[in-house]
């Protein structure tokens, strides 16, 4: 691995708190990369002390040019395997149809009649493309199989790009399964569990109107949790309901969407280590209201963002556009945004490694072709990532 210092950054964003800034904010910075982990941040007048103890030779000095820099995006909620193509179907939205949970059907068919090499190429080409953006931290959810082998096949092919693997098989009751939705349960918990899990990190489930029950959720959670694994929910993105109360009382790391709030359910997630992560993409790309991101800075909660990259209701790899999305309609400010989409994200997958410039962390960073994190919200659609490096290898 090599070893760099990345010098004369113009704003640099570390996310270790300091005072009141969250984003840990150093003008006229530097940082100093070891063997993939960050080894020293700060102001670039501190340099020769900061480094009196290493040995510098070898040091290869990137000039960041003025630019800023920020760590790596962390999308917490992908789901990148998958066949199929759903634009019909954004198509009759955008021309007046409801958005219902019913749509995934749709790719599960596609997904089952694609060849591991199909899927395994449109995987790696999405995956480029959230490097392009920014992004070094993906998890990536199973889902459109809902039979044992597939999403057994989709859970190891997820795990050739991340570590951050979540078993979905609770995503809608299988099309077979229609109208035994309690059988189904019953397959997910039992022989897909068994066959998944080696696989995976983390279980989730849609417990949502037109997807699971919270009884149903429940069952899910708990036997992915006694199989070893971390718990995530979709929660409360179609309507009010208990996903997000289930999510906090089983200490679940994340309940994502979070569109649809009652007091109960701020009061208890602000009481929480759940991380609320809200996906702005779904709600641009369905016309739904869009969370209320401030009620819940507000009030204490831990918010995250992320993309849903999904062929049916954020079909968008692009953390940038989240950021900007966030500021003009969620009403989080530029360094609230930023912070949700990389350490937030570090968050709700319960990692402290990323999402951060500081000694020890993975040196994920991104060089933006800009003075200030601003511009991620104030040029919305413009390719301001630069240059990225994922454990201090560009690329």
């Amino acid at each position: 691995m090599s070893t760099f210092l990345l010098s004369n950054i113009g704003e640099l964003t570390t996310n270790a708190r300091l005072d009141a800034d969250p984003c840990g904010t150093i003008l006229d910075a530097a940082v100093l990369v070891r063997e993939g982990r960050v080894a020293w941040a700060g102001p670039r007048t501190q340099i020769p002390d900061a480094m009196a103890s290493d040995d510098l030779t070898g040091v290869t000095v990137v000039d960041a040019a003025g630019g800023a820099v920020i760590p790596g995006f962390v999308d917490s909620h992908t789901h990148l395997v998958f066949g199929g193509d759903r634009a019909e179907e954004f198509a009759a939205r955008m021309a007046g149809e409801r958005y219902a949970a019913g749509g995934i059907r749709t790719t599960v068919a596609a997904t089952r009649a694609a060849t591991d090499d199909d899927l395994r190429r449109r995987l790696h080409a999405l995956v480029a493309e959230c490097r392009a953006q920014g992004t070094t931290t993906l998890e990536v959810k199973t889902g459109y199989g809902l039979d044992v082998e597939t999403e057994a096949r989709l859970a190891r092919l997820a795990a050739e790009v991340t570590d951050e693997v979540t078993f979905l098989g609770a995503h809608v009751v299988a099309p077979e399964f229609a109208d035994r939705a309690e059988a189904y349960v019953d397959l997910v918990v039992g022989d897909m569990l068994d066959a998944v899990a080696p696989h995976a990190r983390w279980v989730d489930v849609f417990c949502d109107e037109g997807a699971f029950t919270a009884h149903q959720s429940r069952r899910v959670l708990e036997a992915g949790r006694a199989a070893g694994l971390g718990i995530r929910v979709h929660g409360n993105q179609l309507g009010y309901g208990d996903g997000v109360r289930l999510a906090v009382e089983l200490d679940a790391a994340a309940v994502d969407h979070c569109t649809f709030l009652s007091d109960d359910d701020v009061f208890a997630l602000a009481g929480s280590r759940t991380v609320a992560t809200l996906l702005p993409g779904v709600e641009f790309s369905t016309r739904q209201p869009y969370p209320d991101a401030r009620r819940l800075i507000d009030a204490g909660v831990t918010v995250a963002l992320a993309s849903d990259c999904n062929p049916g209701s954020s079909f968008t790899t692009s953390m940038p556009l989240m950021v900007a999305l966030a500021v003009r309609e969620m009403r989080m400010t530029p360094a609230e945004a930023v912070w949700a989409a990389t350490a937030g994200g570090a968050r709700a997958l319960r990692r402290t490694d990323v999402g951060v410039i500081a000694p020890g962390a993975r040196a994920d960073l991104v060089l933006l072709d800009a003075p200030s994190r601003v511009h991620l919200a104030y040029r919305p659609g413009v390719p301001l990532v630069s240059r990225v490096w994922k454990d201090g290898e560009e690329g």
